[in-house]
């Protein structure tokens, strides 16, 4: 078990989801975000980091069908599974780290919060861009929520890599051309703010 999955398994059983600071009722600004990429509810949707996030089951409710959630916490995805209930069986859960995952088909939609800007370290941010590149299909779309530059340091006891669209850009390369930026003031449960950016990229069909 590698150290990043001891930390997150240890998260996810000590706490409840509503005790961690990324915690959201509802993730309007994501939601948006995945409406405005692609409406069509046969889109193939992953969500990278997912965890115990409600983002699963709002798609389901908007009535998304080709859904996946990517998290190395066996104990995150369940605490998903257990809430969501029997309509978990629609979604496609998978274990692993998004660094070294080696994914099975192409997706239309690639949505990542609060995942790769633990990624502190050059080359696991490149292994990251790696994957993403072998799954997003042409034409598909990145969506990556980020601490914003006067974001946050660090979250659950680790440092964290602040970003802005235009080092995304870099981190992504020339085949992913911006599309948009929304920028969010997150309300942790326990009443202090986070500014946190949405970057949204397409990859680029040429």
């Amino acid at each position: 078990m590698s150290d990043r999955t001891t930390h997150w398994d240890h998260v996810y059983t000590t706490k409840g989801e509503t005790e961690v600071s990324w915690f959201q009722d509802t993730p309007t600004i994501s939601l948006g975000m995945i409406r405005a990429a692609d409406s069509d509810h046969t889109a193939a949707i992953i969500d990278i980091g997912g965890g115990a996030s409600r983002l699963a089951d709002s798609l389901l409710q908007a009535g998304y069908r080709n859904i996946a959630v990517l998290d190395l916490s066996v104990s995150a995805l369940e605490a998903a599974k257990t809430r969501i209930g029997a309509a978990a069986a629609a979604i496609d859960w998978i274990v692993a780290d998004a660094t070294t995952w080696r994914p099975a088909k192409a997706y239309d939609v690639w949505h990542d919060r609060a995942a790769f800007h633990f990624l502190t370290d050059p080359g696991d941010r490149a292994a990251y861009v790696d994957r993403l590149r072998s799954a997003v299909a042409p034409g598909g779309h990145v969506i990556i929520g980020t601490f914003a530059p006067d974001g946050p340091e660090r979250c659950s006891g680790l440092p964290v890599q602040r970003h802005d669209s235009a080092s995304l850009s870099m981190e992504l390369g020339p085949g992913f051309e911006l599309v948009e930026t929304r920028g969010e003031t997150h309300h942790t449960p326990w009443r202090s703010t986070q500014a946190f950016q949405f970057s949204r990229f397409r990859r680029k069909t040429g």
